[in-house]
């Protein structure tokens, strides 16, 4: 591994033609990931991000199963000096009296048991500059405007962007990966993006200092508090921020009619528990909403691109599988790039294990993401049963350790087994949930049109 930073590559004063290997859209986590590893194998690797590092970013919560690719990828020191132990999940259900506290050492591996609470401008900066060190050429401030790709001629991709000032630059690639989060590149150009029409949300969220922690080793949890509209996180940081945010239906963000400081102060009153937690706790930074709808792309590639992350799916993030998904299809990603410029028999194989790999991770954590407001999913969160090692098992999924373990699943469908028993036992509860969920779609459904 070289450890001498290369130089940034100069913009040409005049539009002009940048040759290269693989052209990366997007320098998020996927993009930092895929990049870095390219590099490493010999490629010549540009990655362009829009915005400039360090640069905000919601999503603070790590799993246990980011650890080993942090490892993987020679980042895990520098992660550690930014991080804050985590070691389990508290939930807080407004029907409880009690508090349910999960440790991920009760899951399956044992060695998957803790994870950090990062600040995401530095995490993402440290993977931007890890990439640059392995020997990536790193341009911000550059936002891709179009692309064209001839699948049928396998010419080269040829990437128009544009620099903050103006500027116009012109890349040529072999290949191109899509990691522009959010942004949704190639599933826009394509219109292959389509919103998960089983669920859909909102968030409103803040940084806050004196906010009330867990005590001891239990500093770290990420604490999850239901409300009558969706559900907040809590996760506290290393530096003494907390990050808080209330998840939600469309319809309740709708009803703003106030400044957003004021409406998030407001809608953290709505639990009483987590009200406690913050009675004392200060704003200390601006207050941010977006429409946190899922979606995924009904294609992840082609001959000449593959989508990575948030740019192929993105799912509620309650569980918070965001970066380690995004992660994870970047190591994936990586190999099926170097397949297709090195071995090009092999391509159908590789393009398939892709497949299979990143449509299995939203879906194994959408199972729970669709029913996390169900009084029957609370229940099994707030009261966790060990019959037939179904907590290990749920751990597991939330220690995102759902990719290559193969214990997990009799008794993950057992847990699911027992849900659905308790749903028909509890059919009226059941019902008046499902028919709310329902309702909830429909209005944002009639919001969009």
């Amino acid at each position: 591994m070289n450890n001498i930073a290369p130089e940034i590559m100069p913009i040409p004063k005049e539009p002009a033609l940048t040759q290269c290997d693989v052209l990366v859209v997007g320098g998020g986590p996927a993009g930092s990931t895929c990049a870095a590893l390219l590099a490493k194998k010999g490629f010549d690797v540009i990655m362009l991000e829009k915005e400039e590092h360090p640069r905000f970013h919601i999503g603070e919560s790590l799993l246990p199963a980011n650890m080993p690719l942090l490892e993987r990828l020679g980042v895990a020191e520098e992660i550690k000096k930014i991080g804050l132990l985590k070691l389990g999940i508290e939930f807080n259900s407004p029907e409880h009296e009690h508090v349910s506290l999960i440790e991920f050492s009760d899951s399956w591996n044992k060695d998957l048991s803790w994870a950090y609470q990062v600040r995401r401008s530095e995490f993402d900066e440290i993977l931007f500059r890890n990439a640059a060190k392995n020997g990536v050429h790193t341009i911000e401030k550059c936002r891709v405007r179009d692309v064209q790709i001839d699948d049928k001629n396998i010419a080269p991709v040829h990437v128009y962007a544009e620099m903050e000032t103006g500027q116009a630059i012109t890349f040529e690639a072999k290949f191109i990966v899509d990691a522009s989060g959010r942004d949704t590149f190639l599933a826009n150009k394509y219109k292959t993006k389509q919103k998960d029409k089983k669920h859909s949300s909102s968030a409103i969220f803040g940084h806050f200092h004196q906010a009330t922690r867990l005590p001891g080793d239990k500093e770290g949890y990420i604490s999850i508090f239901w409300f009558e509209h969706g559900w907040f996180w809590f996760i506290p940081l290393a530096d003494g921020t907390t990050s808080v945010g209330a998840v939600c239906w469309p319809y309740y963000l709708h009803s703003r009619k106030k400044p957003l400081d004021d409406f998030l102060w407001d809608t953290i009153s709505l639990s009483p528990q987590l009200a406690e937690r913050m009675k004392h706790a200060k704003l200390v930074s601006e207050t941010h909403a977006t429409g946190n709808y899922s979606y995924s792309s009904t294609i992840s590639h082609g001959k000449q691109f593959i989508m990575i992350g948030d740019a192929y799916a993105f799912v509620d993030p309650v569980f918070s599988s965001g970066v380690m998904l995004a992660m994870n299809s970047a190591f994936k990603g990586a190999e099926v790039v170097e397949t297709v410029l090195k071995e090009p028999t092999e391509i159908p194989s590789k393009l398939k294990e892709f497949q299979e790999v990143i449509k299995h991770g939203p879906k194994e954590f959408s199972w729970f993401i669709h029913r996390v407001t169900n009084p029957m999913i609370r229940e099994l969160f707030m009261y966790p049963k060990t019959i037939l090692k179904t907590k290990a098992s749920v751990l597991s999924v939330l220690s995102g350790d759902i990719f290559e373990n193969p214990k997990i699943w009799p008794s993950l469908y057992a847990f699911k087994f027992i849900y659905y028993l308790s749903s028909v036992i509890n059919l009226k509860r059941s019902w008046v949930a499902m028919k709310r969920r329902a309702h909830n779609i429909r209005d944002v459904d009639n919001t969009v049109q």
